[in-house]
C-alpha cells in the first residue's frame, strides 16, 4: 500500500489526462508524487526513485527514468541538463531561468522578471530556436 493521498492521485491522473499518458498504475504513483501537492519539482530520476521507494511504490530506477522521458515527451515536464552528467526534470512548463546550487546539486527557480536577455544569436539556416535554458551557478558563501 503507498502512502501517496487521494487529493494527490486525483491530480496526478487529471495531469496524465493533461498530457495524453494512460494511467498505469507506476505513472499514476510518479505523477502524484510529482504535481500532488500542486507545487512544481525540480527532481533527478534518483531523487523520485527514492521518493517512490519512501510511499511504499515498487519501481525500478529503470521505470522512473522511462517514466520520465514519457512525460517529457508529452509534454508534462522539461528536462534541465545542469552539465553532461547531471539532468533535472522540471514540472513547471513555462520559460524561466533556474539557479543550480553546486554546493548542494539543487535546481530551483529564479526570478524571471530579473532576466533580461538583450539578444540572442539567429539560429542557423533552417533550423529554429525550441527554447533557452538558463543556469545560473551559485553557492553559499
Amino acid at each position: 500500500m503507498t502512502l501517496i493521498t487521494t487529493i494527490a492521485m486525483q491530480r496526478g491522473q487529471k495531469w496524465l489526462t493533461e498530457g495524453g499518458l494512460r494511467p498505469t498504475r507506476q505513472r499514476l504513483s510518479l505523477a502524484s508524487l510529482l504535481v500532488g501537492d500542486g507545487h512544481d519539482r525540480h527532481v533527478t530520476a534518483e531523487g523520485l526513485y527514492a521518493a517512490a521507494l519512501e510511499s511504499g511504490e515498487k519501481v525500478s530506477l529503470a521505470t522512473v527514468y522511462n517514466t520520465l522521458r514519457a512525460f517529457c515527451d508529452a509534454g508534462l515536464m522539461h528536462e534541465i541538463t545542469v552539465d553532461g552528467t547531471r539532468s533535472y526534470f522540471d514540472t513547471r512548463m513555462d520559460d524561466h531561468p533556474h539557479f543550480f546550487w553546486e554546493d548542494e546539486n539543487l535546481l530551483s527557480d529564479a526570478p524571471a522578471e530579473e532576466l533580461e536577455l538583450a539578444r540572442i544569436p539567429a539560429p542557423p539556416e533552417g533550423a529554429e530556436i525550441t527554447r533557452v535554458d538558463v543556469i545560473i551557478r551559485v553557492r553559499k558563501a
